[in-house]
């Protein structure tokens, strides 16, 4: 058996590319139109062959999909979870769970999708601003 990929349904493809490839930094690895069924799959990745997520943009959707418990989030080793972070505060994403580890951290999809970050290797020392940074909203 092999893990293929995760599917999250999103509302907004292009903002969703925005944040997924421009700001996260995955690669979209193919993509599939399906005129029949009035959908869009997008799959993105890492790097090609490691485990993917499936973006599913339902054509005319305008509802926002409700998030079930059931679902926790996708994780990520990171090389630098300050320099990740900074990075991503910087293109407008609001760090939801600080780094004030060194370790971990929290953000979200536009469509409300919980992302955990994670310092590959050992923790980074604590350090400023993180260490004093409070949570905001819920991951």
């Amino acid at each position: 058996m092999k893990f293929l990929h995760t599917m999250v349904r999103v509302l907004d493809l292009d903002a969703s590319l925005d944040f997924y490839v421009n700001k996260l930094g995955l690669k979209e690895i193919r993509r599939k139109e399906v005129p029949a069924g009035k959908f869009t799959l997008v799959f993105l990745a890492t790097e090609e062959g490691a485990p993917e997520i499936e973006l599913t943009y339902n054509w005319g959707e305008t509802e926002p999909y409700s998030v079930g418990r059931h679902f926790g989030h996708l994780a990520y080793h990171v090389d630098n979870i300050y320099d990740t972070c900074q990075r991503l505060m910087d293109a407008g994403v609001e760090i939801n769970r600080p780094p004030r580890d060194g370790h971990m951290a929290f953000v979200k999809s536009p469509d409300g999708v919980s992302i955990e970050l994670l310092q590959a290797g050992e923790s980074l020392p604590p350090q400023e601003p993180w260490a004093s940074m409070e949570n905001s909203g819920s991951w």
